[in-house]
């Protein structure tokens, strides 16, 4: 499955960067972790990283919603994240974190500017089924204005959660810039 390998990297991501998430000091370290990530910079809402080197250099950028709904409701992590490993070949995979366990067999409708993608989910994530479609949202969601993340909890409760765009482009030239990746 695709997105096994990300899991890792997510686990990653939450290790390193408490500021995005207070709770990541209380979490184990994840097992496969061996480099410490090295903020890149980024742009508003977006922010970039990268970890290792050769063939296990990972580059990722990750952003939080300007907006979530329903409001008042306590969710784990809700982000965004476009993931480089060169070494494995992927680039531009697309995650989104729901910060909470999706419906078993459901999907989340991704929205930019008007335009429609249908993400699989499992466990607390969202994901492209495959890599042209990741490919075609990470170039909509660098030309783009705004991202809606639609998607259903195990309980069946709806969340949108409202994404700025303003600086993802920027963001993602810097982990572009550092795992070679070409546009």
């Amino acid at each position: 499955m695709r997105c096994l390998p990300f899991l890792a990297v997510t686990l990653l991501v939450a290790q390193a960067v408490p500021a995005l998430d207070a709770s990541a000091a209380t979490r184990p370290p994840a097992p496969a972790e061996t480099a410490v990530p090295k903020s890149l910079g980024g742009a508003k809402n977006w922010s970039a990283y990268s970890a290792g080197s050769g063939k296990a250099l990972v580059c990722y950028l990750v952003g939080k919603p300007a907006k979530t709904l329903p409001q008042h409701v306590i969710r784990g992590r809700v982000d965004a994240h476009v993931t480089h490993r060169p070494g494995e070949n992927a680039v531009n995979v697309v995650n989104f974190e729901l910060g909470y366990a999706a419906k078993a067999g459901s999907s989340a409708a991704l929205t930019i500017d008007g335009k429609k993608f249908a993400l699989f989910t499992a466990k607390e994530g969202a994901w492209a089924s495959d890599a042209a479609t990741d490919k075609a949202i990470t170039i909509a969601l660098s030309k783009g204005k705004e991202a809606v993340l639609r998607a259903v909890s195990e309980h069946n409760n709806a969340s949108t959660d409202t994404y700025s765009l303003d600086g993802f482009g920027q963001t993602l030239a810097l982990i572009d810039k550092a795992c070679n990746v070409r546009r």
